[in-house]
């Protein structure tokens, strides 16, 4: 299976996965799945640092390198498809990555219930 981790999953697998249903965790440690990390999480990992919204040390690059994580870039037809979703969420981020698991065919896994109600892609619940 394709899965494709929300920015909140990754941090919270990153720090010990205790706030992941037991579900989420043996998806995420599978050696048969494919764990998808977006360069947008990065991003938005990165601008919330910044912005003093979130402690987080090391880099979120080595991280996905050491989780064996397939990393996941951003492409135009990422922007395309996240700017003509049909969805009131105003989240750039959210939307970005809900575009790339859909271009995947990958599950997202979150606990975002605003992505969670869109419905137009398979989500697996985090907690």
């Amino acid at each position: 299976m394709k899965v494709l981790l929300d920015t909140h999953v990754l941090l919270w697998w990153d720090s010990g996965g205790g706030r992941l249903s037991r579900e989420a965790r043996r998806v995420i440690a599978d050696p048969g799945n494919q764990v998808f990390v977006s360069a947008v999480s990065v991003w938005e990992m990165a601008i919330k640092r910044r912005l003093g919204k979130l402690v987080f040390d090391g880099s979120p690059v080595a991280m996905i390198g050491a989780n064996g994580f397939f990393e996941v870039v951003v492409t135009p037809a990422d922007g395309e498809l996240a700017g003509g979703l049909d969805w009131a969420h105003k989240d750039p981020f959210d939307k970005l990555l809900v575009a790339q698991a859909m271009r995947l065919g990958a599950v997202f896994l979150t606990a975002d219930a605003a992505v969670r109600s869109f419905g137009a892609l398979p989500v697996l619940w985090a907690v």
